[in-house]
């Protein structure tokens, strides 16, 4: 870390391992200060985003008074974010899937279509008023439904192509998203079991052991056993990142590497479920993800957040016209598709949730 005064504006300077570890300390700080406020807790804000949105606002301090600025040297953002959604797709099990059963596939075609209508509300709302289609698109179901973790990936992808903004409009419309997804599904889901008097079904053998495809095992894990988990998670990166290249050059467009990565951890997982070519831990992968959710601090702490005052106006409208026609479509069309059953009632409260902030809004 250097310092150096430029025409009365002091400039501190961080390489890349000293931006990574104030990144961490963030993340620490807020994972302390969501064990202390309720409502950061219940609405499921990730301790990255606190940490980060914090730090955004004392770099805001320095920019607007003129006294400081930070120059940081981002260089692990990427690896970390490519590592942490490898952990998502190890996480994906097709018994689990399967659990689920003829419900579950209906659901999963119904959020798909949805999720193209809200692309479609984005842009159109975005055109409306302005925005640029990036940004709309970052409003919508790339930050409703991916949440933070797709709202940083895609932002970083829209910033190499000239959009400065794209990180902090993305993780700005998955925090509104977060919030709202959880203050309508449970209302929702309420009204539809009130409403049409629904009971849950008495006999649900096929979810009772759900929990027990990504359970601990009962004998620890030696140092080996650490080590295949550990290199797993980075053969899936680099196998990964070799596919979305492949994919960019076939359909002749940027493919974003944390999905490659994300198809190949679930082709591992699911192989390795039936092979057992080593003794995969889902609690020591879980962690490792957590871990590497330093990545949202990393784009939050270095993100300008004057650069996002012309179009936060935008990207409200769009998010409120979000959550409007997820609550509509959910209440007066998926509830009938799914059956009109408490099943289907307690699946539309989470699709508010899925649909409005990614899985967490959902489970709960």
């Amino acid at each position: 870390m250097s310092f150096e005064t430029v025409e009365n504006v002091l400039n501190i300077n961080t390489d890349a391992i000293m931006t990574l570890a104030m990144a961490s300390i963030l993340l620490l700080i807020g994972y302390a200060i969501k064990n202390r406020v309720n409502f950061l807790a219940k609405y499921c804000i990730p301790a990255p985003v606190i940490g980060g949105f914090i730090f955004m606002f004392i770099t805001f301090a320095g920019h607007t008074t003129g006294t400081f600025t930070f120059n940081f040297t981002n260089t692990f953002q990427d690896p970390f974010m490519l590592a942490f959604f490898t952990t998502v797709g190890l996480g994906a099990s097709f018994s689990l899937l399967k659990k689920g059963g003829i419900l579950l596939i209906v659901y999963w075609l119904c959020a798909g279509v949805v999720s193209i209508f809200q692309n479609i509300i984005g842009i159109a709302v975005g055109t409306a008023v302005g925005l640029e289609a990036p940004y709309a698109l970052l409003s919508s179901a790339i930050s409703m439904i991916g949440g933070h973790g797709a709202a940083g990936s895609y932002g970083s992808t829209f910033e190499s192509l000239g959009y400065s903004a794209a990180m902090g409009v993305g993780a700005a419309a998955a925090t509104f998203g977060l919030i709202s997804g959880v203050l309508v599904g449970g209302p929702l889901g309420r009204r539809l079991i009130v409403k049409y008097d629904l009971k849950p079904e008495e006999h649900q053998a096929n979810y009772d052991d759900i929990k027990s495809v990504n359970a601990a095992g009962k004998e620890p894990l030696s140092a080996l056993d650490v080590i295949k988990n550990v290199v797993v998670i980075i053969v899936c990166m680099a196998l990964g990142t070799m596919v979305s290249g492949w994919v960019s050059k076939l359909i002749g467009m940027s493919f974003p590497n944390y999905v490659g990565a994300m198809f190949v951890a679930v082709i591992v997982r699911n192989l390795n479920d039936t092979f057992h070519f080593y003794k995969f831990s889902f609690p020591l992968v879980d962690g490792i993800g957590d871990v590497m959710l330093l990545y949202l601090a990393l784009a939050l702490m270095t993100l300008k957040l004057w650069e996002l005052a012309s179009l936060m106006g935008g990207v409200l409208l769009i998010v409120i016209c979000q959550v409007v026609f997820i609550v509509t479509v959910s209440y007066f069309v998926i509830f009938r598709i799914l059956g009109k059953s408490y099943d289907a009632a307690v699946m539309c409260s989470g699709l508010c949730g899925h649909g409005l902030g990614a899985t967490p809004t959902a489970i709960v």
